[in-house]
């Protein structure tokens, strides 16, 4: 128990709904990396980036979808455990990932795609869905 994960002794509601949530983000994540790869021509690695802009997809709804995904997985799994240590993984990862998206990501993006990437900015948050009204 040193990692503070162990295995839960029964399979109660928590149990179901960090399952639920750890496969929705590792879905979300899966889908962003076979968009990448059939629209972008490219990968998630910073050593084959994609070499078209995406914004299709789960892209169009937040500009940074992958890392929410991964996220939204460590969170279930810390959910299904009901780990104190995942959740602060969890935690740190959003930190670490929101520091890498503002410090590297977005001005290699500027560079890159400029002003079409410059109008999908203003267009899409970076986070979080805008709530459009119908």
């Amino acid at each position: 128990m040193l990692s503070g994960i162990s295995r839960p002794a029964s399979i109660a509601s928590e149990q179901i709904v960090g399952m639920i949530v750890a496969a929705g983000g590792a879905g979300l994540a899966l889908w962003c990396i076979v968009t990448f790869v059939a629209i972008g021509r490219g990968t998630p690695a910073p050593f084959d980036p994609p070499r078209r802009l995406v914004v299709v997809g789960p892209y169009r709804l937040v500009r940074n979808p992958i890392y929410l995904g991964a996220a939204l997985a460590l969170a279930g799994a810390a959910l299904f455990y009901q780990s104190w240590a995942l959740l602060g993984y969890c935690v740190a990862f959003a930190i670490m990932a929101h520091l890498f998206v503002v410090t590297y990501e977005e001005p290699y993006m500027r560079d890159t795609f400029g002003s079409p990437y410059v109008r999908y900015c203003g267009q899409v948050q970076r986070w979080w869905p805008r709530i459009r009204r119908i």
